[in-house]
């Protein structure tokens, strides 16, 4: 029987099946203090058990994205608030090569507020 935080990450269609499979991946190998966890009926990733980062799909746009969760303290140009208070977001295009020195950038970042 699968958990519902693997479950999540193969009930996708490809290409966003495999695009979150990887960010997931990658983020794992950010920090050997990075965790997952099955909070609100998502994947969210914390680093010595306070929430960093999440992984979910834009309602609008249908792409992957990742949600920062000390976003607003973060100052990056790829970075969306919308209509959130604290989280922003990095839309990732499951149709492209996947970002990685911007996404490495930007969690290093993240990750320096809470070291």
């Amino acid at each position: 029987m699968l958990r519902p935080i693997d479950n999540y990450f193969l009930h996708h269609e490809e290409p966003i099946k495999s695009c979150l499979q990887v960010l997931r991946e990658y983020i794992f190998k950010l920090d050997t203090a990075i965790t997952e966890k099955w909070k609100y009926e998502m994947p969210f990733f914390y680093y010595k058990e306070q929430r960093f980062c999440y992984l979910w799909i834009h309602k609008k746009y249908q792409k992957p994205y990742i949600g920062i969760v000390d976003g607003k303290l973060i100052d990056h140009p790829d970075l969306i608030m919308e209509k959130r208070a604290r989280m922003k977001i990095l839309l990732v295009n499951p149709d492209e090569n996947i970002p990685v020195r911007k996404i490495t950038k930007l969690l290093s970042d993240v990750l320096a507020l809470y070291k």
